[in-house]
């Protein structure tokens, strides 16, 4: 009669394995959507203006442009993708119809398209090759599609919505495949009638949410994405990936600068902040700009406040009249690349002890090592203040501090500071800073030590972190 002992002994194993089993924290407030978690994970895509102004050197058309100044000599959307998938950008993003409401595809809805000009004898569609390229390289294929139209007699009437939803269906009906995310920029000018267009943002988004319901929407409140209220490529040093919307929308309408730059602490609506900037001054391409594309070091000073401030970097590159980017901006680019393969390729955290409290079972402080982005450290529900305590086995030289909060559960770190030990056995603070979020890199002065304390002093919820590196920048080290 040995199986019911068996069975007992199970019993036991199993009621004891439940009581030590821990509960992960609940989400806590606004948390992204897994669509929204991926997209923030990409981390850099690429931007490319592209257009009537690529060929007139003008910022904003007017419209009137006539179709065949729209000419690309050398058209080659895999060199664009090939570049970006060797920069380590994750997906590309295409002005499809900017203001001028040039499309670069033969959309029905409109008389101002790439079917109506001489290129390839009006078969040609951008979009068609870019889609295509980013499937064969393994990138995703995002749009920008104006509402602002300068060119389109409807402009500035009921009717005009309608179009802009059938312009809107000729792109995201999966023809062009995925879409990962749809760019929306809220300018709103007179069209060619004088009038201006009172935008009905709930039928667009609604629109993008029938056709392709995985992606992203951008737009100053998104509702996937907002934007981070600058040109300049610097997200706010407290930047809160949640914001209230409620009495906003896109364009003129959007919330205050400062909000888009920071975010809204407990607001109820998870809305990211994507960085957009240029490589070069303008968005669009032009000769006359080719000597002034950012240098290694100022793409670094951006990728630390996009990225490193809990952002995504969304970079402009644009082609040039042959329709290939710049060998110089390509060339800037691959630098840009290597920069950051030699900052981050050691994690000098690598090997430390680490010790601190926590939630028990499961959220042990040593997870913040791990690199797996789903294991990561908590504290209990009551619990919004501590500290993490990284021992070295000898001392480590930095003054990068990489920290990544889990936000599939919402964002909760609002203060935290960082210490070093000192030779005379001393903590030393070396930095003082506010949220987290999805990645944070805090730049410090280059300090060597055995020891490092992080810090949590403030946090809306008990906190997580999944992973807390440290690194050593020798190529941008300004402060």
């Amino acid at each position: 009669m040995k199986y019911p002992r068996i069975l007992l002994s199970l019993l036991t194993f199993l009621l004891t394995a439940a009581a030590c089993t821990v509960r992960p924290p609940l989400p806590f407030g606004a948390c992204p959507t897994p669509q929204q978690v991926a997209w923030q994970q990409m981390e850099m895509n690429l931007f490319c203006h592209f257009g009537p102004n690529t060929f007139t050197g003008a910022e904003w058309g007017d419209g009137t442009e006539p179709e065949d100044i729209f000419q690309p000599t050398d058209l080659d959307c895999r060199q664009w993708v090939e570049t970006a998938r060797a920069a380590g950008f994750k997906g590309v993003i295409l002005t499809a119809k900017h203001h001028d409401g040039f499309c670069l595809w033969p959309s029905p809805e409109s008389a101002h398209t790439v079917a109506q000009s001489a290129w390839r004898d009006g078969q040609g569609d951008v979009l068609h090759e870019l889609s295509e390229a980013c499937a064969a390289e393994g990138l995703r294929f995002g749009v920008y599609i104006s509402p602002w139209d300068r060119n389109d007699p409807r402009y500035g009437s009921p009717a005009y919505n309608e179009a802009f939803v059938r312009t809107l269906e000729s792109v995201l009906d999966g023809r062009y495949g995925p879409v990962f995310e749809q760019w929306f920029d809220g300018a709103c000018g007179e069209g060619p009638t004088g009038r201006r267009q009172v935008y009905d943002w709930p039928l667009f988004n609604a629109t993008v949410e029938r056709l392709q319901p995985q992606a992203v929407i951008f737009s100053d409140v998104g509702p996937g994405c907002r934007w981070v209220g600058n040109e300049r490529g610097e997200a706010g040093r407290t930047n809160w990936s949640t914001l209230a919307v409620d009495g906003f929308e896109p364009g003129a309408g959007s919330p205050p600068v400062e909000v888009l730059n920071g975010g809204s602490p407990g607001a109820p609506h998870w809305a990211a902040a994507e960085t957009d900037v240029s490589i070069r001054p303008g968005w669009f391409w032009r000769a006359s700009e080719t000597a002034q594309v950012k240098r290694v070091q100022e793409l670094l000073q951006i990728y630390y406040e996009s990225v490193g401030r809990n952002s995504l970097l969304l970079l402009n590159v644009p082609p040039d009249t042959r329709g290939r980017i710049d060998a110089v901006d390509s060339l800037r680019l691959m630098e840009f690349r290597a920069a950051l393969d030699a900052v981050f390729a050691i994690d000098l955290a690598a090997g430390a002890t680490v010790s601190g409290p926590s939630r028990g079972r499961g959220f042990a402080p040593a997870n913040v090592l791990s690199g797996d982005y789903d294991s990561y450290w908590a504290l209990p529900d009551d619990r919004t203040t501590a500290s993490l305590t990284l021992e070295f086995p000898e001392p480590r030289t930095f003054n990068r501090i990489l920290l990544q909060e889990y936000i599939p559960l919402g964002q909760r770190i609002a203060a935290f500071h960082v210490e070093m030990l000192t030779p005379e056995g001393v903590w030393q603070e070396i930095a003082r800073e506010t949220t987290v979020g999805y990645k944070r890199i805090v730049l410090t002065p280059t300090v060597t030590t055995t020891a490092l304390r992080l810090v949590i002093d403030d946090a809306l919820a008990c906190p997580t972190l999944t992973r807390l590196a440290l690194y050593h920048d020798t190529v941008y080290c300004a402060q």
